[in-house]
């Protein structure tokens, strides 16, 4: 239980540090329906990160918790850097 605090904590402090960067989502929304997206992360809050799009979605912004992030429901990438993805070996 506390190794998995860590790591929504490391998600988290990840995703504070790429407030304003350019970013990639894909998203699992189930029965085989995944979105895929970009924006960039506006802001961070205690448990979840909004995103805001592109404009050629229909949406203006997508949130997410950390722990969509930790499951893997939702993949986060800035740059070449996936978000979440081997947080053991970060260490």
């Amino acid at each position: 239980m506390a190794g998995e605090v860590n790591s929504i904590q490391r998600i988290r402090l990840d995703l504070e540090s790429c407030v304003g960067k350019r970013v990639k989502l894909r998203a699992n929304r189930g029965r085989k329906k995944i979105v895929e997206a970009e924006g960039i992360i506006e802001n961070t809050y205690p448990k979840l990160f909004v995103v805001k799009l592109d404009d050629s979605h229909s949406l203006d912004r997508l949130s997410y918790t950390y722990a969509d992030v930790l499951t893997k429901t939702v993949e986060v990438t800035v740059g070449d850097c996936v978000i979440g993805q081997n947080s053991a070996a970060n260490e």
